[in-house]
């Protein structure tokens, strides 16, 4: 019997260290092969529960929240681009002008983990967002998104015209919160072990195997 690992990924559809971490995450899945079944759960976290409806022009909100410097800021965008292109996945700089709130992407989320459908919706949104330059916060956006990923376009419309899991995602967030992780992607496994950050292949590669080697 293959050994299983429940995995939950705690992250941000507007976190770009996310959307690497999760590519790294698939690439170390994907080479270990049939060796362990894993079980992967997608767990919200808002990096700006502030954030006003309208956003924000992103290197504002940057220097902002970090004091980066305009070099700074053209570094780190160069090292995220170059790091997701190894992954798999393309960062389009040039599309992402503004910050959004995400709680809407994070209710919609968790509706799609109950259709078994949340790892397509999460791809689907990074790809909306950082590829595409799409409000993550817009309903139009989100239930194109959720077609994407297989959903029904019309009980997404109904998730979101409401408050349907509002009150789980903020109960989940809190949760997480309470319990120390305050940055994401944090890749919790099997509820014990902590991977911190958008960590390169090998390094999910290693952990996941040594833990699948590890007897029960």
């Amino acid at each position: 019997m293959k050994p299983a690992l429940k995995i939950d990924f705690v992250s941000d559809v507007s976190c770009p260290w996310c959307a690497i971490g999760l590519y790294s995450l698939k690439q170390a899945i994907a080479n270990i092969g049939d060796q362990v079944k894993v079980d992967l759960h997608f767990q919200p976290f808002e990096l700006n529960p502030n954030m006003v409806k309208e956003g924000q022009d992103i290197t504002e909100h940057l220097v902002q929240k970090y004091g980066s410097t305009p070099q700074q800021l053209e570094q780190s965008r160069e090292m995220i681009r170059a790091r997701g292109a190894a992954v798999g996945f393309k960062f389009d700089m040039g599309a992402r002008a503004r910050i959004y709130n995400t709680f809407d992407a994070h209710r919609l989320l968790h509706w799609a983990e109950l259709e078994g459908k949340q790892l397509p919706l999460k791809e689907a949104l990074l790809k909306a967002y950082f590829t595409d330059g799409k409000n993550p916060s817009d309903h139009a956006m989100l239930i194109a998104a959720a077609t994407e990923a297989g959903l029904d376009p019309q009980e997404a419309a109904e998730v979101l015209a409401g408050d349907a899991y509002a009150a789980d995602v903020r109960e989940t967030e809190r949760f997480y919160q309470h319990n120390g992780i305050h940055a994401v992607p944090a890749v919790i496994i099997n509820e014990t072990h902590l991977i911190q950050g958008g960590q390169p292949v090998e390094t999910f590669e290693q952990v996941l195997r040594e833990l699948a080697a590890t007897p029960a």
